[in-house]
């Protein structure tokens, strides 16, 4: 598997996303602009720039027509992604740690940091999927957090639910159209952060990466923690792969604790693990740095992953990758044929 390195940014990576279609990818960094890449040989198809803080996350819509983006300057900002041309700018008290996209793309959440006496804010926004429309300045729906921040949060199947991520390790469902609490589940350990929230293909589940070295398969139905995947550093980021029953986490020792190790030491690899048995399974080395982000290419052929070191690196997967099964899983195949 060899990578494709991408060096378009300066600093640190906060964000990847790849597009439905899995043909472009686009990364996000502290260095306040946004860039999309063509995913099958790395090529740039150019930048965003209009944000003056660290971009902090991104996120496509199902048409790859529009992207937004969130940033340290409080505001998210929707753009249009063929041409580069800024559409719509939401302003907010403080900074915005996170976007998503529900599934067809008429909505779009965000979430607000806890700053300077204000509390954080989970706000909903309705989004005119026709890129020379006027797009609304009202937010339809805010959620405030008032117990514990949100650090992440993304829409369920059919914008059911809110799901979020907060800072003292907890998961919460909020109803999408009432922005009422219906549950809150401490999933994890208490007071480690939650700083990743990742999907399944039809979202119905999804992925929890936290501070306290573990991964979490949670159903957005209830909320049940389906699996659990140990790490050994702290993590950043999870991913689940479609087509194989995969999971790829990230991390790596924080930033400021690097300087004193080496880089094996400091554990800066992609560890794929089995998402029904919950073994690693494999490992890919290569970034200089803690991984900050990984992403899973919707059609199953490749995933990038974003590091402290600035560089986005794309692994197309080979035939060994789609090939390796457990013994129990090549009976059922052999059953099946």
């Amino acid at each position: 598997m060899r990578p494709i390195l991408l060096a378009g940014h300066e600093r640190a990576l906060t964000q990847i996303k790849y597009n439905l279609d899995g043909d472009i990818i686009f990364s996000v960094a502290k260095d306040q602009q946004i860039c999309a890449w063509f995913s099958h040989n790395g090529e740039r198809l150019g930048t965003y720039h209009g944000h003056v803080g660290a971009i902090w996350t991104v996120d496509v819509e199902p048409t790859s027509t529009m992207i937004a983006s969130g940033s340290a300057d409080n505001t998210i900002r929707l753009w249009e992604v063929k041409t580069g041309r800024l559409i719509k700018t939401w302003e907010f008290p403080t900074a915005v740690k996170r976007v998503e996209f529900n599934e067809d793309g008429t909505k779009l959440l965000g979430v607000t940091e806890k700053r300077m006496g204000y509390l954080s804010n989970i706000v909903v926004v309705d989004i005119n999927p026709d890129v020379n429309a006027e797009q609304s300045d009202e937010k339809v729906l805010t959620i405030v957090c008032d117990e514990s921040k949100a650090t992440v949060a993304g829409w369920s199947a059919m914008s059911k639910f809110i799901i979020a991520g907060h800072e003292d390790g907890s998961v919460s469902r909020y109803d999408a159209k009432t922005g009422d609490l219906l549950d809150n589940v401490p999933v994890h350990e208490l007071n480690q952060p939650i700083v990743d929230l990742q999907w399944s293909p039809d979202r119905t589940y999804f992925i929890t990466a936290c501070k306290d070295k573990t991964a979490k398969l949670i159903s957005a139905r209830d909320l049940e923690v389906l699996k659990t995947y140990v790490a050994d550093t702290p993590l950043n980021s999870a991913t689940i792969t479609p087509k194989k029953d995969f999971v790829i986490l990230g991390g790596g020792q924080a930033a400021m604790d690097v300087t004193r190790t080496s880089a094996r030491q400091g554990k800066f690899e992609a560890r794929f693990y089995h998402k029904i048995f919950e073994d690693e399974i494999g490992r890919v080395r290569g970034h200089f740095g803690p991984l900050n982000t990984v992403a899973a290419d919707p059609t199953g052929k490749s995933y990038a992953s974003g590091g402290e070191d600035g560089y986005v690196r794309v692994h197309h997967f080979d035939k060994g990758y789609f090939d390796f099964n457990y013994e129990v899983e090549r009976e059922r195949l052999n059953r099946m044929q």
